[in-house]
């Protein structure tokens, strides 16, 4: 297979359910899906993929229960401390993206850490969609564009992409759980990517079903209208 998504998204879907038909707490689930992601950032990697975007925590996942938003805040929190290390020593370049003023002051300076002391880093780009919404990140970019008094006559496609949290256009969208619509993510990178639906549950996913994935891709015909 010679042709590679260059910008690859997932929609990281189905922890709650798969704990669930397990008779599982759903904070166990959230785990079991941390687990398969570091898997997957990893085959990423090795198939060539320069840019992955992940769906962590929506705007809409602020209105869970307090409980589970908590344990996910701490969840988040570990692994920017502990697992981005390694990422960060293999080459990844580390983003996150999304409404960071909702988020807690130290969750703030972790990330802001992180980026900072991967920003050189170019094997491979990781975005982490936290607290995201893509009307969000299109309001934001709106807002962006006023404060820097740029005429109607001057806004074109290429400014408001430039504007984005990320400019990038994606190639293909990954979901999983057998759920087949965006959930607000990434509407204006997305717009012409290829989707590509799982029935697994994210913790199910593994680097085998990625490359199933990879390969459909790599079939399809991109016409972008033509």
């Amino acid at each position: 297979m010679n042709k590679i998504p260059q910008h690859l998204a997932i929609i990281m879907d189905g922890n709650r359910r798969y704990a669930k038909e397990r008779g599982w707490p759903v904070f166990q689930g959230h785990i079991a899906g941390l687990e398969a992601l570091k898997k997957i950032i990893k085959h990423c990697k090795k198939r060539g993929v320069k840019t992955l975007t992940v769906f962590a925590f929506s705007t809409e996942n602020w209105q869970r229960s307090k409980k589970e938003v908590n344990f996910l805040m701490t969840l988040f929190q570990k692994s920017v401390d502990r697992d981005l290390k390694d990422l960060a020593q293999n080459g990844f370049r580390i983003r996150i993206i999304g409404q960071r003023e909702r988020l807690s002051r130290r969750l703030i300076a972790s990330i802001a850490k992180a980026e900072e002391s991967t920003k050189n880093n170019q094997d491979m780009v990781l975005n982490i969609a936290l607290s995201y919404g893509g009307r969000a990140e299109i309001v934001s970019a709106v807002k962006a564009i006023v404060e820097k008094k740029i005429s109607a006559g001057q806004i074109t496609e290429e400014t408001v992409a430039k504007n984005l949290w990320i400019p990038r256009k994606v190639d293909l969208l990954i979901r999983t759980s057998g759920e087949q619509r965006l959930s607000n993510f990434l509407p204006w990178q997305a717009t012409y990517a290829e989707l590509y639906f799982s029935p697994k549950y994210w913790p199910d996913f593994t680097e085998e079903d990625l490359d199933k994935a990879l390969d459909d891709f790599a079939k399809r015909k991109r016409r972008y209208g033509k």
